[in-house]
């Protein structure tokens, strides 16, 4: 594309030579002829005088660094994305229609624009939209829905009953709807809780590869709109996840967990079970998430990494933390102890 045909498109301000022909993104250090690419963190922009970009997407603030062709957007990562998404559509599938080895349940409802994979399995009743796309191997249970412009990659999962929204990616190797992890302890052994609920996925949601979602014990596992999901995260029963927010991967949430609209959770956090965290909260990698967090902000936990020697000899001090502070309480009860009995009495006032 011309560089004024992604400014138009993208929403961005050109500044510069709106003929240059555009065929592909690329980063400042690698980028060529032919070639766009962005600074959107300033730490980059010693890059950005020795790119070899045909032009650049920068913020107005970054605008006076560099003579290319540009794109100028107060957001420039957005309007990279923008930008990529135009240079690089998603391909058409190579087949339109239902592969002769697909198995199609009784009673299921298939859009006539919809796209079915080599062996994927349609349960009965399922109603899947207008331009779904299931990839090979795909396996969807009965009476689960599944919203126009949907796209399945190869080899996802989706139990009975469960329901997907329109224009939702999920990507090889996710499973949603197993049963929540729901048992019951008597006489020393476990009576395995039927998991009667559903997953609910909104609209608009990414979900990554490997991710597991736990269908609900009794009322609905939901992912509400906008929710972007990394690689292998695992959701448990009846959790509900708000609007726009966006967990990174190896993140372990347990059963019936509350998590608001707009949060970020870095990747490996741990979160226990029936807990609540406030909409636009803000969990750094690798925070354990003990109680529920009522108040946004940017929260953490663990260590932050030291050199091995230096970590375990503040590790042994750490074992030690509970006799000093035993010891300190004691020095402080013995002060007071002293300072009230050097305090004149009634009598002596």
């Amino acid at each position: 594309m011309l560089l004024s045909e992604l400014a138009s498109r993208a929403g961005a301000t050109l500044d510069g030579d709106g003929t240059v022909r555009i065929t592909r993104v690329a980063t400042l250090e690698l980028a060529g002829p032919g070639t766009i690419a962005f600074l959107a963190n300033p730490k980059y922009r010693a890059k950005l005088s020795a790119t070899g970009a045909a032009a650049v997407i920068v913020a107005p603030e970054m605008a006076r660094e560099t003579p290319l062709p540009k794109l100028v957007s107060t957001n420039p990562y957005a309007t990279y994305a923008r930008v990529a998404t135009l240079l690089h559509p998603t391909p058409p599938p190579a087949e339109l229609g239902v592969h002769a080895t697909a198995i199609i349940g009784d009673g299921a409802r298939i859009a006539s624009s919809t796209t079915i994979g080599p062996y994927a399995v349609i349960g009965a009743g399922a109603v899947l939209g207008e331009r779904v796309r299931i990839g090979s191997g795909c396996v969807i249970g009965a009476g689960t829905i599944i919203a126009e412009d949907t796209l399945l990659h190869a080899r996802v999962t989706i139990y009975d009953r469960c329901a997907i929204g329109p224009r939702t990616i999920i990507h090889s190797g996710v499973v949603i709807g197993a049963d929540g992890f729901g048992m019951a302890e008597e006489a020393g052994r476990w009576l395995k809780i039927p998991q009667i609920g559903r997953v609910v996925v909104g609209a608009d949601v990414e979900i990554g590869a490997n991710t597991t979602i736990d269908r609900g014990a009794i009322d609905d596992t939901v992912i509400e709109d906008d929710v972007k999901l990394d690689n292998q995260i695992q959701i448990g029963h009846n959790c509900h996840v708000g609007a726009h927010t966006v967990i990174a991967g190896c993140v372990g949430i347990s059963g019936s967990v509350r998590i608001g609209k707009n949060c970020k959770i870095g990747g490996a956090c741990m979160i226990a079970g029936h807990l609540s965290i406030a909409d636009g909260t803000v969990l750094y990698g690798g925070t354990s998430v003990g109680s529920s967090i009522d108040t946004p902000g940017a929260y953490a936990s663990g260590m932050l990494p030291l050199p091995a020697a230096e970590w375990r000899r503040v590790a042994l001090q750490l074992r030690k933390l509970r006799e000093l502070v035993e010891r300190v309480r004691a020095l402080e009860q013995g002060g007071r102890t002293a300072a009230s009995a050097q305090s004149p009495g009634e009598d002596e006032r």
